[in-house]
């Protein structure tokens, strides 16, 4: 696939599944040392060693990424490990869907913890990285929820929220050579959102089936679509790109 991340290091939440275990397979094959972060040390280990058999470099890590003293210690062992950090994607994220009359203030508060919260610790802990090496690239998961979705208002609220926080951060860190920017994907074929068809009452398959006929291009996206723009705006192939936020959502409006 080339060596496109060649001499880097990546770090990628959510790495163990989903469009987060695409993203880390993307970057490690092409050259990047990547960082696998997920909940569950087992199962960030379990991807990094898939990547490891296929002949990247990579690593896993165990991190709650809604703990600020646990973000701030898993990026200084990755530093420790590999002795730099060039490239964060912040791709960590649940759902607890409801609507508003329903939904509790637990769930409320978990989602903006884990999808917003936990992007500004991370952010503030490699900052200090990035910028004594003047060089970064943040990429920041958002959706196309961002713009409002029924029975989503604490998912919809954080990705908006992930929108002007990378908006913010390209402003302060830019003068260090370091850019920020945000992917939102439409409807993807995740375990996630096969968690959200069976709350509603559906199958994966019917689920999908529905969101591709609301698609212009007819289909839902795969995770390796997400992580190839992931990919490029993590790469200098996007090195005048920073404050965006780029819909990858096969043009539905």
């Amino acid at each position: 696939m080339g060596n496109r991340f060649g001499g880097r290091v990546a770090v990628v939440t959510g790495g163990a599944q989903g469009i987060g275990a695409a993203t880390a397979k993307r970057l490690a094959g092409e050259g990047a040392t990547v960082a696998v972060v997920d909940l569950s040390e087992e199962r960030s280990e379990a991807l990094a060693k898939e990547i490891r058999d296929a002949g990247g470099v990579a690593t896993g890590y165990g991190c709650d990424v809604t703990d600020e003293a646990a973000v701030i210690a898993t990026v200084d062992r990755v530093v420790g490990d590999h002795g730099r950090l060039d490239i964060l994607v912040n791709n960590a994220g649940i759902t607890r869907d409801d609507l508003l009359f329903k939904m509790s203030a637990a769930d409320w508060h978990a989602v903006l913890n884990t999808n917003l919260t936990s992007m500004f610790y991370l952010c503030q802990a490699v900052q200090q990285h990035m910028v004594g090496q003047k060089y970064g690239k943040i990429v920041n998961l958002s959706s196309r929820s961002a713009l409002g979705n029924r029975g989503q208002a604490n998912y919809a609220a954080a990705k908006a929220g992930v929108q002007g926080l990378t908006a913010t951060l390209a402003i302060e860190l830019g003068p260090f050579n370091i850019c920020v920017n945000a992917v939102a994907p439409g409807y993807v074929a995740t375990a996630m959102t096969a968690a959200t068809a069976e709350r509603v009452g559906s199958t994966a398959e019917a689920h999908q089936q529905w969101a591709s006929e609301h698609t212009p291009l007819r289909r839902v996206a795969q995770p390796e679509e997400i992580a190839s723009v992931i990919a490029f705006l993590a790469s200098d192939d996007a090195s005048f790109v920073t404050g965006q936020t780029l819909y990858v959502n096969g043009g539905a409006r």
